[in-house]
């Protein structure tokens, strides 16, 4: 087991660093993070106007009107429905901090370079920006879009292609004409580019990218095999200390958030929810109490420890392990390089997966209804918000599940470890 574990740590530890430290995925997962909370936010508005109680519903119309959904949707739409918007500004922020240009330009260049890309429509004379491009339809296109703005954008600083203002002019002023020259050459690029796209038979950059590229990837990210294989990932990944769910984060959350829109937008509009796996799937019905579904080890070391050590480490790691939280285990058991718990550790998510995936593609429970929420809402009240009563009866079952996995091997290691505890009373 030694063996095996070295050899795997020597193959996946280069991949995970890599990956972990490209400058592209690490832009693109934490410029998620700016678009996180109004995804939230929205989700938290979507969801009062689609609570399935007559009388809540009947009393919400009797006071507000027979429209009064849409006085809440216009926050959805804002947030949820434009969240390419954000995620554009939050990667061009992150890549104009790695290269050390102002931030502030580069946002505003990376925006107007998706507005560009981003085709007009028209209505009685009117020209618009339709809403559509700037949700899960137009994420991918607006994450190239960043990237490509700020790698032009800086390429052109880092020449000195830029106007140099006098001392004396006050530095806001000098600021906005040093970016004059660089940001000249980003949107004569993209306005190239988007005439290109013109003259083909997509039409625009966006119908290319949707096409081409976003939904052979969303169709990947959303089937059971795909999902297996990354988790499995995930898991090996943390079992050599490495933050597998920041890596895995940065490479899948694209396509996950982009499945979750999808799905919420089905359940605002009342028609059929397009997609099992996606964002909610993972981090509801696979990572309860923590990666790897570790809820079960968190209430085997509180509940039936002997040993001083988990008994005290029960006490520590059952609180996070409610809010999904549960690097206490990991390390306090430590999980890591442990050959006897990366066993349970390995299987449990791909466990709960197949589980969730099997009852759901069956119709014994809902698919997830699109409500983005914090991933430390713990298990039972998550599921009930996502995909009702009989979510939250599926994540009962997989946190009994969880507890008959981990518990053999939880019995192994803290029946050794109790022994260690009372071999010098034995002694004396």
């Amino acid at each position: 087991m030694e063996k095996f574990v070295n050899a795997l740590e020597g193959k996946l530890g280069p991949i995970a660093y890599k990956l972990n430290s490209n400058r592209y995925l690490s832009a693109i997962k934490n410029g998620f993070f700016v678009a996180m909370p109004l995804l939230i936010i929205g989700s938290m508005f979507l969801l009062i106007t689609q609570i399935p109680i007559d009388p809540y519903l009947n009393f919400m119309e009797s006071v507000l009107g027979s429209e009064w959904k849409t006085l809440f949707l216009k926050v959805n739409d804002m947030t949820m429905n434009a969240m390419t918007i954000f995620v554009v500004l939050g990667i061009a922020a992150e890549l104009a901090k790695f290269y050390k240009v102002d931030i502030i330009p580069s946002q505003a260049i990376a925006i107007v370079s998706f507005f560009i890309l981003t085709p007009l429509s028209s209505y009685d004379e009117a020209s618009f920006l339709p809403l559509t491009n700037f949700g899960a339809a137009g994420l991918f296109v607006g994450m190239i879009t960043a990237i490509l703005a700020v790698e032009i954008y800086r390429w052109v600083v880092q020449r000195g292609w830029v106007i140099k203002m006098p001392d004396s002019v006050p530095s806001n002023v000098a600021a906005s004409f040093s970016a004059l020259v660089p940001g000249f050459f980003v949107i004569i690029i993209f306005n190239l580019i988007r005439i290109g796209f013109v003259y083909t038979s997509y039409g625009s950059a966006h119908n290319f990218i949707f096409e081409v590229l976003q939904t052979p990837l969303l169709a990947l990210g959303s089937s059971l095999p795909a999902t297996i294989i990354i988790l499995l990932f995930e898991a090996l990944l943390w079992s050599f200390g490495i933050h597998g769910s920041n890596i895995v984060g940065a490479v899948m959350q694209p396509i996950w958030i982009a499945l979750t829109v999808e799905n919420a937008a089905a359940f605002e509009a009342g028609t059929t929810i397009p997609n099992i796996v996606n964002y909610q799937f993972y981090s509801n019905f696979v990572k309860l109490g923590g990666s790897s579904a570790t809820i079960g080890l968190a209430i085997a070391c509180v509940f039936f420890a002997r040993s001083t050590q988990f008994k005290t480490l029960g006490r520590l790691s059952i609180g996070p392990a409610i809010f999904n939280i549960n690097e206490p285990l990991i390390f306090g058991i430590p999980i890591i390089l442990n050959p006897v718990m990366l066993i349970p550790f390995i299987i449990a998510p791909i466990l709960m997966a197949v589980i969730a995936y099997v009852t759901m593609a069956t119709g014994l429970v809902p698919y997830p209804n699109g409500v983005n929420l914090p991933w430390t809402m713990p298990p039972i009240i998550s599921g009930f918000i996502v995909s009702g009563w009989r979510g939250g009866l599926l994540q009962l079952v997989q946190i009994i599940l969880s507890f008959i996995l981990y518990y053999p091997f939880f019995k192994m290691q803290d029946d050794t470890a109790y022994k260690t505890e009372i071999e010098p009373t034995e002694t004396a």
